[in-house]
């Protein structure tokens, strides 16, 4: 099979090890981290390609961090995962590389908002219940900007426990990465702001903990419409990304 691979065009040969590299990451994924999947010889018979395709795949998948070839006794191919925090090294080097700005991560993150606050509202976990009531209970108190940025915070890290989420939760600890909370607060300031921040975010809450899915998607959905009226009369100097 290797030998007719071989003298196929080069383009046929990269679909090859593409595809092989595909079937090999749906093996890796369907195992329990650090499980051996065999040698080198044991999987490319399981997959039906020979041992160089299967070498090329398997650099791939090294890359990715989902392989770890080891050689020796006991050696052979180990599934493995990706280390998170430097995806988001990586993830956050792209957006900076690409100018992606404060005001794009406050409309991103409002958006998102758009599908963390409904479903929330369909979680009944009673602990988890009992943060959000706190936290509800705080709004009126937080008349600093360190205040609010804590109860921004930890509205965050329970959104993420209610919600099972994780492509969104990826995305916006890469945001956090580049622009602190309180820039984002600055939106809010003044009196003015102060007051459209409490009345904002005590509506999510209430929405939430009423479990209405639709009043949370309505009210996530108001406060995002008032989060880019204001990004748009923001007139200071566009914030820098902060330095790891």
């Amino acid at each position: 099979m290797e030998e007719a691979s071989n003298s196929a065009p080069k383009v046929e040969r990269r679909q090859l090890v593409k595809n092989t590299a595909a079937r090999l990451r749906d093996l890796v994924l369907s195992r329990e981290v650090g499980t051996n999947l065999g040698s080198l010889k044991d999987v490319a018979q399981m997959l039906g390609v020979g041992i160089v395709t299967l070498q090329q795949a398997a650099r791939i998948l090294e890359h990715e961090g989902l392989l770890s070839v080891r050689r020796g006794p006991g050696g052979g191919y180990y599934g493995t995962r990706p280390d998170e925090a430097a995806l988001e090294r990586g993830f956050a080097a792209y957006l900076r590389v690409h100018g992606f700005s404060y005001r794009e991560s406050q409309r991103l993150l409002a958006l998102l908002d758009c599908e963390l606050m409904p479903a929330a509202a369909r979680c009944r976990d009673e602990s988890l219940l009992k943060v959000m009531r706190e936290l509800r209970d705080s709004v009126d108190r937080c008349d600093t900007p360190e205040l609010r940025v804590q109860l921004e915070t930890e509205l965050r890290r329970t959104l993420f426990k209610m919600v099972s989420q994780p492509l969104i939760e990826f995305v916006v600890r890469v945001t956090g990465r580049l622009y602190t909370h309180p820039r984002a607060v600055m939106l809010f300031g003044g009196e003015e702001g102060v007051a459209a921040w409490k009345l904002g975010r005590a509506r999510i809450f209430d929405a939430i903990l009423r479990h209405d899915e639709e009043l949370a998607r309505f009210e996530a959905e108001r406060y995002r419409k008032e989060v880019l009226a204001r990004l748009d009369h923001y007139q200071d100097e566009e914030p820098a990304a902060d330095k790891e």
